[in-house]
């Protein structure tokens, strides 16, 4: 059995680049998502010394990531009500959208906002072609890696960015009305 340093350092080698990119999707500031990275592989190695194993360590980094930025989003309220940030000339940043939608904090009038937003999401959603969806969902909602899904799935990553693309255009095209509106 690997001493517990060696093993996190061997989670961290093999998984740190990919909770890295799934905290960045989720957290604007660098320096936060590192933080919030070095958090996890602490809770990792302090977690290694139980003798209780992790059934899966990839869902078990993603879990604590998920936890730790609700954490620090708790801790950290920049905005009462949050705006999402890059609109300009009628278009936006599906990863705006998605911080936002994430986003559990807020008052009353930021949750009513945003289970409209969900609504009309899940509308356009299911609008697209099954392929496009599945990977837009992969990719965008749950912070799976292009390449975590080629792996998964056989298919080739430049085909799933091409498939995210088509359903990136439609949901700019199908939410810039209700996009517009939370922005004014």
């Amino acid at each position: 059995m690997k001493p517990a340093v060696n093993r996190t350092l061997d989670a961290y080698l093999r998984h740190g680049a990919a909770v890295k990119g799934f905290i960045r999707k989720r957290v604007a500031n660098l320096e936060d998502a590192e933080d919030i990275l070095q958090n996890v592989f602490h809770n990792l190695a302090k977690l290694e010394q139980d003798p209780e194993p992790i059934g899966s360590i990839t869902a078990w980094l993603y879990r604590v990531a998920t936890n730790q930025i609700i954490d620090f989003r708790r801790k950290k309220r920049e905005e009462r009500m949050p705006r999402i940030a890059s609109y300009e000339d009628g278009e936006f940043s599906m990863r705006d959208l998605t911080l936002f939608l994430m986003d559990e904090e807020g008052d009353p009038e930021t949750a009513l906002v945003r289970s409209a937003v969900w609504t009309e999401l899940e509308e356009a959603l299911a609008e697209l072609p099954p392929r496009q969806r599945t990977v837009f969902e992969l990719n965008e909602l749950q912070g799976i890696s292009f390449n975590e899904i080629s792996e998964s799935t056989g298919i080739p990553v430049n085909t799933l960015i091409s498939r995210k693309r088509y359903a990136v255009l439609h949901l700019r095209e199908r939410l810039a009305e209700i996009y517009g509106n939370i922005n004014e």
